[in-house]
């Protein structure tokens, strides 16, 4: 066994050195391909250069030479690379040139020695004139050791050594030194972008072959002595890996068994509560990873904060055998905050001897039964909702069928009594206001209970342009003696350039008395100061030539208390004893008819405020008298 090994580490050494050899040759290609396209990429950026010289010039008058010398971008060049600088116009006619003064003293690799010098190579870009039209070239004249000088070739220098040879093979620059003579095979590549120039590199240290190595040989002898002597020692342990096969059997059927019931989630714990095992589907459903949940104790991660304690009594009173045996229903969190419930089923769970060493749980996703009956249950309740409205719908057109001809009467009854009272001499005129009042109001009611007939009947709704303030007043007139009654004082901030809205006035109403109704109920529990808010004001929406007029009505009562505008308008639901909790839906329904949006929101200084908005009227309308 040890002969084949060893034979096999011989094999692979003869592999390995062919895999060296060819990796080696591939980093000789790539960083002779790097030099290439550090060089390249260097012509191309005095390229890039000398464009940007070539646009300023296109715009520059005056004395071309003149031009060309002082000109930032051609002084920083020559002082970089370029020798001398041409101007030709479209006829090729020399406009102007520039050339350097001194020397290029820089030199970025000092290890790369000059060899050869006058080699050179010019860079062309076309000039082109104000109306886009080629007017001319510039070129500009440099010598490839400049370039070369000006490149850093260091990272080269360590690894090989590096020379630039001409057409006719001299060498231009090289990085040959005696002290360090080369071993490698030899590597050429001509550059593009230059003039039959090559670059050369040879590599400093060659590739020494396992077999040339005394370490390598020294190390095949040892494996063999190695082997030998394992072989002795491999009886030994047999015996000892056969005592560990068992166990490693008993575990592997352990949880073979756990991983069969993979529908649901499973977990052991020890006699303490400690996780010893989950499987996968119980990490899925709590959001937890394997490692993140084994070797934890009660508390858990996925128990809900607000039910630790709970939770904590239940877990004791499973580690003391009181598990019921139908299972018990409870409720985790997952690792993203969903609240998740759950059935778990507890049993003991026996080591290979037969002792009880903990227990074994299975827990079953039971939220998909529970949604299910949330929505039949919230069906019914939806069903039982709208088989109210309707029951109430019609009671309301039955009583606003009744009640259309006694307030009739009572209207022209008070109407005549009106004319009578007048005919009385010395009659106080106060009781004839108190007889204009009752038949004002008799109308009143009369117009809402005609409303409400065209609400529950198929004709389309009657709107005309009327002016909010005075709607808003006229309901204020009618519901000021119940914000007397609780106390509240009145603030009146109405807009007096308000447009004219098109609006069913008796909807309309409706709307300001429910919410001016619900501030009076809201503050009447306050202590100290009441203070009930409307407001009217016109908008300008953004980016259109449309208006919109918003009413605000707020208080200082209790506020929402959390509750948004969705949860206050749902059918039945109230926050007074004596609540219907119709008022705001039919509010709702009311302003979204007319096109606007009914909002709550906390007030700044505390309590509820609502706002709705109506669209105005066009221009040239009038609104109806009130």
């Amino acid at each position: 066994m040890t002969l084949v090994f060893v034979a096999w580490i011989v094999v692979w050494a003869e592999v390995n050195d062919a895999q060296v050899s060819a990796a080696y040759q591939q980093t000789l290609i790539a960083d002779a391909s790097s030099v290439a396209a550090q060089l390249a990429g260097r012509q191309d950026m005095e390229k890039a250069r000398l464009r940007e010289v070539a646009s300023r010039l296109s715009i520059r008058t005056g004395d071309a030479n003149a031009v060309l010398a002082t000109l930032p971008e051609v002084v920083a060049g020559l002082d970089r690379l370029w020798n001398r600088l041409v101007w030709l116009d479209e006829n090729h006619r020399l406009v102007a040139r520039a050339e350097r003064k001194a020397p290029i003293v820089a030199n970025a690799t000092e290890e790369l020695r000059i060899q050869t010098s006058g080699q050179a190579d010019h860079l062309a870009v076309p000039m082109v004139d104000t109306n886009g039209k080629q007017a001319g070239q510039l070129l500009a004249r440099y010598e490839i050791t400049d370039l070369l000088k000006g490149t850093d070739l260091v990272w080269l220098n360590h690894r090989y050594e590096v020379n630039f040879l001409s057409e006719l093979g001299e060498v231009i620059a090289t990085t040959s030194d005696p002290a360090r003579p080369p071993h490698g095979q030899r590597y050429e590549r001509p550059l593009p972008g230059f003039k039959d120039t090559t670059l050369q590199l040879t590599p400093i240290d060659s590739i020494v072959s396992w077999k040339q190595n005394p370490r390598t040989l020294a190390l095949l002898a040892g494996l063999l002595l190695l082997g030998a002597a394992a072989s002795q020692l491999t009886r030994r342990e047999m015996r000892q890996v056969r005592r560990a096969m068992d166990d490693t059997q008993n575990e592997a059927a352990w949880r073979q068994s756990m991983e069969d019931s993979a529908l649901v989630g499973l977990r052991a714990r020890d006699a303490e509560g400690r996780i010893l095992y989950v499987n996968k589907t119980l990490c899925d459903m709590v959001g937890y990873s394997r490692h993140e949940l084994v070797g934890l104790k009660p508390p858990l991660p996925f128990w809900p904060p607000d039910a630790v304690d709970a939770m904590m009594a239940r877990n004791l009173d499973t580690l003391a055998g009181g598990a019921p045996s139908t299972g018990f229903e409870t409720r985790w969190k997952h690792r993203n905050g969903e609240l998740i419930d759950v059935m778990i089923f507890e049993s003991r769970l026996m080591n290979s001897n037969g002792n009880h060493i903990g227990w074994m749980g299975s827990i079953i996703d039971i939220n998909e039964r529970k949604r299910l009956e949330e929505r039949d249950r919230h069906h019914t309740e939806t069903m039982a909702q709208h088989a109210r409205l309707n029951d109430m719908g019609l009671l309301a057109s039955e009583l606003a069928h009744e009640l259309n001809q006694p307030l009739t009467t009572i209207v022209s009854y008070s109407a005549g009594l009106n004319m009578a009272l007048k005919k009385v001499p010395s009659l106080d005129p106060e009781v004839i206001a108190a007889v204009d009042e009752v038949s004002r109001h008799a109308r009143k009611a009369g117009d809402i209970v005609n409303w409400i007939r065209r609400q529950t009947s198929r004709s389309e709704p009657v709107r005309k342009p009327y002016d909010l303030n005075a709607i808003v007043s006229d309901v204020l007139g009618l519901r000021i003696r119940q914000i007397r009654r609780v106390g509240a004082k009145l603030v009146l901030e109405l807009d007096s350039r308000l447009p004219v809205v098109m609006a069913d006035r008796i909807g309309i109403e409706q709307v300001v008395t429910n919410l001016v109704r619900n501030a009076a109920d809201a503050v009447a529990s306050t202590k100290g100061e009441r203070v009930i808010r409307v407001a009217t004001e016109c908008q300008q929406l953004d980016g259109r030539d449309q208006q919109t007029i918003e009413v605000c009505i707020s208080d200082n009562g209790p506020g929402l208390q959390g509750r948004s505008i969705d949860t206050l308008c749902t059918t039945f639901y109230s926050t007074k004893s004596d609540g219907m909790g119709l008022g705001l839906g039919i509010c709702r329904s009311i302003v979204e008819s007319h096109g606007g949006t009914l909002v709550a929101e906390e007030a700044a200084g505390g309590g509820a405020q609502f706002r709705f908005t109506l669209r105005t009227t066009p221009t040239g309308n009038s609104p109806e008298t009130t």
